[in-house]
């Protein structure tokens, strides 16, 4: 596979790398030989998923004659170290990646396409598969969602009604429960949305909103330019509607990260992420926390996807004994308990079946229902590191009062000269 200018690539993937600046301390290098198969994964700092991968790799290496090395990386250096390695030729084999910045990799020349067992990846949600263009080159073990989470007591005090999976508030309900619940006396806001934290945060919790009123990030249809999608009328109608969340004191511009507002009673509903909900449920009980679908802007409600997942290096000698190995890991049992260690729902629908929070009638069953009617994927281009940066900006600057048609307006100029430089990405 033709390797692209990685130096381009390093500064394309600048947002994204953005979570982090050091590498590892671990001095060895990638690339395995012989009978090991290196791999490199980005849970240095969690331990709980980290012995998840540590556990499959011990038992495939316990049944093949290839070995695994597995080096974890803290996740805040790991796509530096990435980088690093693709610019040096010291890529291992076996790689984990955020799933929207697959398509910048592969376009750049890091990634294989995937050899895996079609059995394998037809049991899997696709929102965990990474495809571009009609290749496959990763696979995620999991994935999660986004919801609104409320307090039922808060709901009830204020006459709102509480809406099911099926019947999402329209935007005129959510703008009303919004401000019902800034009333209420026990609260400071109405509502969370989360912004005060960084990185992809913005565009994986707000691009599915833009969607919803009929908006997008890219237009999809030639993945080449933004123009007229994210500052046409629904994206002009989406970025004025989130100025005016703030604006109207239904939401705070500087609420404490992690949804940490909401679990301590400062606002009785936030826009979570599935891996919240549990520690809102301890904080305030099961009964009271409920998990609701994402309103209906207009076109009907959407939610994030696309989380962690595993890919191939280009130039591994070892394509096919690491698809394998892709493949082993996706059992059952691997993908329930990844789901126990991260909180996030299993990839196929047997193993959701068996997990205790995702199962039917599980505390987090909402999420997965959430996800399976709603998600929508983030772009699936090589430009979505920069659209994702682009997006940033312009949503902090309209949040801080900025004109929404001129804002938006600068972005996709950003954006489609940065395609445009980059001779389209291929499209």
């Amino acid at each position: 596979m033709k390797r692209r200018n990685l130096l381009l690539s390093a500064a394309v993937s600048a947002p994204l790398l953005a979570l982090g600046a050091a590498c590892s301390s671990s001095t060895s290098r990638g690339g395995g030989s012989g009978d090991t198969i290196t791999m490199w994964t980005h849970n240095g700092g969690n331990a709980e998923e980290l012995a998840v991968v540590e556990k499959v790799v011990e038992d495939f290496n316990a049944q093949s004659e290839k070995q695994i090395a597995i080096e974890s990386f803290p996740q805040a250096s790991y796509n530096d170290a990435i980088v690093a390695a693709a610019a040096s030729g010291d890529l291992p084999d076996i790689l984990d990646l955020d799933g929207p910045i697959m398509p910048n990799w592969a376009w750049s020349g890091y990634l294989a396409p995937l050899e895996m067992d079609p059995a394998v990846i037809d049991a899997m949600l696709p929102t965990t598969v990474g495809r571009f263009q009609d290749q496959i080159y990763s696979v995620g073990p999991y994935d999660t969602a986004m919801a609104v989470l409320a307090r039922k007591s808060a709901l009830e005090a204020a006459a709102v009604r509480i809406p099911e999976i099926d019947t999402p508030w329209t935007l005129e309900e959510f703008n009303d429960a919004m401000a019902a619940l800034s009333e209420l006396p026990d609260y400071e806001f109405g509502i969370d949305l989360g912004v005060s934290e960084t990185a992809e945060w913005w565009s994986y919790a707000y691009s599915p909103m833009l969607q919803s009123f009929g908006g997008d990030l890219i237009d999809r249809d030639t993945y080449l330019s933004a123009d007229g999608v994210l500052n046409g009328p629904e994206g002009i109608e989406f970025g004025a509607w989130f100025q005016s969340v703030f604006e109207k004191g239904w939401a705070s511009k500087t609420p404490t990260t992690g949804g940490a507002d909401f679990g301590q009673g400062v606002v009785p509903m936030c826009w979570a992420g599935g891996w919240q909900v549990l520690t809102a449920q301890e904080a305030h009980g099961a009964d009271d926390v409920l998990i609701l679908p994402p309103p209906d802007f207009g076109t009907g409600p959407r939610t994030g996807a696309g989380s962690w997942q595993w890919g191939i290096s280009a130039d591994s000698p070892h394509i096919s004994e690491a698809s394998e190995f892709l493949s082993f890991l996706m059992q059952d049992e691997y993908l329930v308990a990844y789901s126990d260690a991260t909180g996030n729902f299993p990839t196929t629908a047997s193993a959701v079946e068996k997990s205790e929070n995702y199962r039917p009638g599980g505390a987090l069953e909402p999420i997965y229902e959430v996800s399976t009617k709603y998600a929508q994927v983030r772009p699936e281009t090589p430009a979505y590191p920069v659209i994702s940066s682009v997006f940033d900006k312009a949503m902090h600057d309209i949040m801080a009062g900025a004109d929404v048609q001129e804002s938006l307006d600068q972005a996709v100029s950003d954006i489609d000269a940065n395609i445009a430089s980059n001779d389209g990405y291929g499209f």
